[in-house]
């Protein structure tokens, strides 16, 4: 017998084409407050690199089945029993489930309720946007229980807020209000409580709504910019610019606004 899901998978089709445009994961392990194990990790990693290969997807919006938690992080219960080799191994697969996330082609969208601590809040760190409700609570608090974040923490969240407000956030472990991280650049949207859903997938539709061509190419250029300096981004700006320029999408797009009309984009 199959063991049961614990990412639940759904589309949200366009109300006119039928289009499975944006993809919903839900994160449904009520249990242990999603908490990621080895096996959820892995489930992370498969799922996200179907969605991956998938040219049909257009936008991803990352959830929870369960108000109480987001994510509260790595599974310390499992941790608690491993050997050195043990965590060495589930070190690996941990590493893939969130490159699975932080590489998706599409814009990734984090609706945060409840609880985001540790390998939870770096889940969403490694979306493009984060909407948080009033009632979220958000942490990476490895450092006291002897860890640092490792999945992308120190990286993603300097990227996002800068050095002195991330440094504050790791070095001292403290736990912020859904209002503390919107002011500190952590969250982008601030909703009522039990709204980030919502507004996450009404995001998603607006962005499924524009080019898949030119929303994937505008991703990349400006993910792998973003670890250059000015001259090299601007380059890898005008590869992805040439790439989607003479796309069927830019065609597209040019004769809809001269006819005075809704896209039908072809994505390529």
């Amino acid at each position: 017998m199959d063991a049961p899901t614990m990412l639940q998978v759904s589309r949200h089709t366009h109300p006119e084409t039928g289009d499975g445009l944006v993809v919903e994961l839900t994160l449904d392990r009520p249990e242990a407050m999603n908490a990621i194990s080895t096996a959820f990790a892995q489930e992370i990693t498969a799922t996200t690199a179907v969605l991956a290969a998938d040219p049909s997807v257009r936008a991803v919006v990352l959830t929870s089945a369960h108000d109480r938690a987001f994510c509260v992080g790595a599974d310390l219960k499992e941790r608690n029993g491993f050997t050195d080799a043990q965590m060495m191994d589930h070190r690996l697969v941990s590493k893939q489930a969130y490159r699975g996330v932080l590489d998706l082609p599409v814009p990734a969208i984090a609706a945060v309720e409840g609880y985001a601590l540790g390998g939870g809040l770096e889940l969403a760190l490694s979306c493009d946007l984060i909407v948080a409700g009033e009632g979220a609570t958000l942490a990476l608090p490895e450092v006291g229980v002897g860890v640092i974040p490792g999945g992308g923490g120190t990286q993603l969240l300097t990227r996002r807020v800068g050095w002195s407000r991330a440094a504050s956030m790791i070095f001292t472990a403290r736990r912020l209000t859904a209002q503390e991280g919107r002011d500190l650049g952590v969250v982008d949207e601030l909703v009522g409580a039990g709204s980030a859903r919502e507004r996450a997938l009404a995001l998603a539709a607006t962005i499924a709504a524009n080019s898949p061509v030119a929303v994937r190419n505008a991703k990349r250029a400006m993910r792998v910019g973003m670890g250059t300096d000015l001259a090299a981004g601007l380059d890898i700006e005008d590869g992805a610019w040439r790439a989607t320029a003479f796309s069927g999408d830019r065609a597209e797009g040019v004769a809809a606004f001269a006819e005075k009309r809704t896209p039908r984009w072809p994505g390529r």
